[in-house]
C-alpha cells in the first residue's frame, strides 16, 4: 500500500494591513482629528444664528466653515433638509456633514454625495436643478433674471444638457464620481465664486451661450411648442446640413428617449447636444456623436459605403451651385490620407480621436458650407490651427461670441435711439418678449429618459479621451 503523500500546507493569507489600500473610489481618508476641527468650526458657525438654525441666505457661511466652495451651499442646504423646512438645525446638519466626512473623502465623492438621490451613486439630470436654481438665485451675474422667472428654467436646462455634454463621457445619462473626478466642472463651480462676471465660465454657466443655443432654437421652432421636426432642423444654418444627415439625427442614433421616433420631433435638450457638436466638431463628444450618424449599422466603424453614401447628397447640392465636385474616389484617398486609418477599408472612432482634423472629415460628408470653407484654406493652415497652443478659443467659443454680438447688433438696431447711445442689450425684453405668453408658464425642463433605442457601443468613451485624473 503505498504511503500518500502529505498535502503542503498552503500558507496563511498575508495580514491585509501588511498591504496598504491603493484604491479610493472616494478619494484618500483624512484623519479623525481632521474632521473634529471641521465640526468644531461649524458649530461655531451656527451658534451665531437665531436657536443655532441656518437659513438659505446662511448657507454661504456654513459652506466655507465646511471648507467648500461658496455655491455648495444650495446643495449642503437641501442635503440637510433645509429645503422641507426653510431651515437646518446645528444638530441635524453635523449629522449629516460628519457621515460624508467619514464615507467622501474628495471632492467629488462630497459633491455627487450631496446631489444624489439615496441609495444611488450616480447623478442624473434632474438632481442638478436645486443646485443651478441657487446659482441663478444668487450669482451676481445672473442677477438681472430676478425679475424673469421664465427664463430660469431654460438657463438651468442649457447647462444640464453642457454638464452631461462635457462630463458624462459613457452618454449613460448618469455622472459617476470618476467622471465627475476627470472633469474640469467642479473646478468650474469653485470660480462662480471668484468671477462676478458669469459669461467669462463658458465651459458650462455663461448666459450669452445660453442666449445664443436658445435664440438659434426659437428662430427654428416656428410654433413655439418647444419641439422641432426635421424640416425645423433642417433650416439651421441656412440648411448646410445635409438631409441624410438631418435623418440620422431624428432616426434615435443620438437622441435619448423614445419621442423621436413616435412624433418625429426632438426637444431643446437635444437641440443643445445638436449645436454643440454642429459648432465644434473637435471635442470628444462631437466625434462620438456623428460618428454613430454616420455608422448606419453600428459595427463601430465606417465603410466605404456608408462615406459614399453621405457623399452623395454633397455631390448633388455642389452641382445645383454650379461647382464641380471631386470624385468619390478622390476624396476617398484625401480622407484616407487625413484621417489614416490603421485598418485598411474602415475608419474607427479612435481613429478620428486621433485625427486632427476630425472637423475637416465630418464636414466633407454633410457640411457643404464649412466644406467649402474648408476647401478654401490650405491643409497646412489647417494643421497649424489645430496645433496652435496655448488659450486659444474652441471653435465654440468663437461661434458663440460672433453669434452673442450679431444678436447685440440685431437688438440695437430695433430699439430707438437713447441719448445718442445706442440702447445695451436686455437679454430678458425684445427678442424673446413674446416668452411672456401663457405657453412659457409650463415647465420647461424635461430631462430626457436613458438613452432609449441607441446601443450604448463599447467605444463611446475610451480611456485615453479623458483628461487626467
Amino acid at each position: 500500500m503505498e504511503v500518500q503523500a502529505k498535502k503542503e500546507q498552503p500558507l496563511p493569507p498575508a495580514a491585509s494591513q501588511s498591504i496598504p489600500a491603493f484604491y479610493f473610489p472616494r478619494g484618500r481618508p483624512t484623519d479623525t482629528l481632521h474632521v473634529d476641527a471641521v465640526i468644531s468650526k461649524i458649530e461655531r458657525t451656527f451658534a451665531q444664528f437665531p436657536h443655532e438654525r441656518a437659513t438659505m441666505d446662511d448657507m454661504g457661511r456654513v459652506a466655507k466653515a465646511c471648507g467648500c466652495p461658496l455655491y455648495w451651499k444650495g446643495p449642503l442646504f437641501c442635503s440637510a433638509g433645509g429645503e422641507r423646512t426653510g431651515s437646518v438645525s446645528v444638530h441635524k446638519f453635523v449629522a449629516m456633514w460628519r457621515k460624508i466626512l467619514h464615507n467622501c473623502h474628495d471632492d467629488a465623492a462630497k459633491f455627487l454625495h450631496l446631489l444624489m438621490n439615496p441609495g444611488c451613486n450616480y447623478l442624473v439630470q434632474e438632481d442638478f436643478v436645486p443646485f443651478l436654481q441657487d446659482v441663478v438665485n444668487t450669482h451676481p451675474g445672473l442677477a438681472f433674471l430676478k425679475e424673469a422667472s421664465e427664463f430660469h428654467s431654460r438657463y438651468i436646462t442649457t447647462v444640464i444638457q453642457r454638464i452631461f455634454y462635457t462630463v458624462n463621457r459613457s452618454w449613460s445619462g448618469r455622472i459617476t464620481c470618476a467622471e465627475l473626478r476627470r472633469s474640469t466642472f467642479l473646478q468650474n463651480v469653485a470660480l462662480l465664486e471668484e468671477e462676478a462676471d458669469i459669461n467669462q465660465l463658458t465651459e458650462y454657466f455663461s448666459y450669452e451661450h445660453f442666449y445664443v443655443i436658445y435664440c438659434k432654437f426659437w428662430e427654428l421652432d416656428t410654433d413655439h411648442d418647444l419641439l422641432i421636426d426635421s424640416q425645423d432642423l433642417a433650416r439651421h444654418n441656412d440648411h448646410a446640413v445635409s438631409t441624410k444627415m438631418i435623418e440620422r439625427i431624428f432616426s434615435g442614433a443620438v437622441t435619448r428617449g423614445r419621442k423621436v421616433q413616435k412624433e418625429g420631433k426632438i426637444s431643446y435638450a437635444d437641440f443643445v447636444w445638436f449645436l454643440l457638436s454642429e459648432e465644434d466638431k473637435r471635442t470628444p463628444t462631437s466625434i462620438e456623436y456623428w460618428f454613430r450618424c454616420m455608422d448606419l449599422d453600428g459595427d463601430g466603424a465606417l465603410s466605404m459605403f456608408e462615406l459614399e453614401y453621405f457623399y452623395e447628397e454633397q455631390c448633388r447640392r455642389l452641382d445645383s451651385m454650379a461647382i464641380e465636385a471631386l470624385p468619390f474616389e478622390d476624396c476617398l484617398c484625401q480622407m484616407l490620407d487625413l484621417v489614416k486609418p490603421q485598418s485598411d477599408g474602415k475608419i474607427t472612432l479612435r481613429d478620428l480621436k486621433r485625427c486632427k482634423l476630425a472637423n475637416v472629415f465630418f464636414d466633407t460628408f454633410f457640411n457643404i458650407e464649412k466644406y467649402l470653407d474648408h476647401e478654401q484654406k490650405e491643409q497646412v493652415s489647417l494643421l497649424r490651427d489645430s496645433e496652435s497652443e496655448g488659450p486659444e478659443l474652441s471653435d465654440w467659443e468663437k461661434y458663440a461670441a460672433e453669434e452673442y454680438d450679431i444678436l447685440v447688433a440685431e437688438e440695437a438696431a430695433a430699439e430707438p435711439w437713447e441719448d445718442g447711445y445706442e440702447a445695451e442689450l436686455s437679454p430678458v425684453e425684445q427678442k424673446l418678449s413674446s416668452l411672456r405668453s401663457p405657453l412659457a408658464q409650463r415647465p420647461f425642463f424635461e430631462a430626457p429618459s436613458a438613452l432609449g433605442a441607441v446601443d450604448l457601443y463599447e467605444y463611446a468613451c475610451e480611456d485615453d479621451d479623458l483628461p487626467p485624473s
